[in-house]
């Protein structure tokens, strides 16, 4: 009786900003390893998600979205952290919005087009397309753009034709032994997640500016038998900004410690007591050394 062939490797999720790469990672690995919200560069590092069943392991790195808004600091951190992802893959997802092409799927296309790697060109949000008769000339249109190995149309928020996908990958990945544990589903850790999850919560509730002038810093992690305690520093750029987060008798900080509390208990799986505060630290987003000193580094 043959031997079942193993298949390991890395794919890497990539993208303009907002078009549903780290939703896809969630569905994928079938956990929320991503924040996400309806706000572009929401995804600010490389997150690895490990896939693993009886036919091999697939490591997704979801990436930050590449862009061409703004020359600052954190701009070209996250430009730099998405490219830094294409170099040693094995195959790369690249992820546009259906029915929309814009000058940043262009400059993303031009991108990985340096790199040689082979490409599935992925077609989500198909579950907003009313007429799905409009798809078939938008899939034509840009099929011709690039020698992708696949065109695939699917919706990583309701996961039509995501096992497709799944399986679609799995056939590119080269023959090998798995990379991670058959337990494990990431490379970052419990405080990396503690961080995003306060984070997310910020991003989806305030208008624009707000979420692209604040970060988390976790100041204690502490593990308990059944409690982890938890202390998170939300850092914004000015006074007005900490007000906002603060709100009325601190009744806006308190809502968004709660639900973050929430989302910590069902992604550690146990208590959670978490204290949130906020402090001005005066343009850190545009100053390198700051960024690095809050985790933005290479």
């Amino acid at each position: 009786m043959s031997k079942i062939t193993n298949h390991c490797g890395f794919t890497a999720i990539v993208g303009r900003p907002n078009v549903g790469k780290s939703t896809l990672l969630n569905r994928i690995i079938g956990q929320k390893l991503a924040i996400t919200s309806h706000k572009p560069q929401t995804t600010r590092h490389s997150i690895l998600g490990v896939k693993t069943d009886s036919c091999g392991q697939i490591v997704y790195v979801d990436t930050p979205g590449i862009h061409t808004r703004g020359s600052q600091p954190m701009n070209k951190y996250l430009n730099r952290t998405a490219r830094s992802a294409l170099a040693d893959v094995d195959l790369l997802l690249f992820v546009v919005e259906a029915l929309r092409w814009t000058e940043e799927d262009e400059m993303v296309l031009k991108t990985i087009s340096n790199y040689g790697v082979k490409c599935i060109l992925l077609v989500n949000k198909v579950d907003r397309v009313k007429n799905k008769q409009e798809l078939l000339p938008f899939l034509s249109e840009i099929a011709e753009k690039s020698s992708f190995s696949e065109v695939i149309p699917l919706s990583a928020l309701n996961g039509a034709n995501v096992s497709e996908l799944e399986q679609k990958v799995l056939a590119a990945m080269p023959e090998g032994e798995n990379i991670y544990p058959e337990d494990q589903l990431t490379d970052r850790s419990e405080r990396f997640f503690a961080a995003e999850f306060v984070r997310e919560q910020l991003t989806q509730r305030y208008a624009q500016e707000i979420p692209y002038a604040l970060t988390v810093e976790i100041e204690k992690f502490e593990v308990d038998k059944k409690l982890y305690r938890i202390h998170a520093l939300i850092w914004v750029e000015r006074e007005g900004q900490k007000n906002i987060i603060i709100g009325k008798g601190g009744s806006a900080l308190k809502e968004v410690s709660t639900q973050a509390r929430k989302e910590m208990e069902k992604f550690f799986g146990t208590k959670v007591f978490l204290k949130v505060w906020v402090k001005v630290k005066k343009s850190w987003s545009t100053d390198s050394k700051s960024l690095h000193q809050l985790g933005y580094g290479d």
